[in-house]
């Protein structure tokens, strides 16, 4: 049995996943992270897109979309912190294309440097989340 390690993600609103991996590749702010058990301690911010899980004696990975947060690595535990989790299956795509449209209009007809920065913050997370259900797809296909 290969070597693995505990994963806690955890939203605002509940526990999205509990379990043991084999590895677990996050997206960092700095870019993505492979995590694999015996990983040097680690806490780096998060940005949005997709955490990819391999769980122990199953050939598909696990997507979970995250919006942004924390990403902590103890010797025997992964634990990201995120405002946004929601599973890769249960993830909208019409609702992810929609608010994409509604942030790109925003950015169009922007009204403050506030008004746009948040826009812009709203497009990252709908491209993110329409990057995840892709993954998705050609891991199911």
């Amino acid at each position: 049995m290969a070597m693995t390690i505990h994963v806690d993600i955890v939203s605002a609103e509940a526990s999205i996943y509990s379990g043991l991996a084999e590895f677990v590749v996050v997206p960092a702010e700095m870019g993505e992270v492979g995590i694999y058990p015996r990983h040097t301690p680690l806490l780096t911010r998060l940005k949005a897109g997709s955490v990819r899980i391999k769980t122990p004696d199953k050939a598909e990975e696990v997507l979970i979309y995250v919006s942004s947060g924390i990403l902590e690595v103890q010797p025997g535990v992964i634990t990201i912190l995120s405002d946004t989790a929601i599973r890769g299956q249960d993830l909208d795509e019409s609702r992810a294309i929609e608010a994409k449209s509604q942030a790109e209009e925003a950015m169009r007809n922007r009204t403050s440097a506030m008004d746009y920065a948040q826009a812009q913050a709203e497009l990252a997370e709908a491209i993110a989340q329409l990057a995840t259900i892709q993954k998705l797809r050609r891991t199911t296909h």
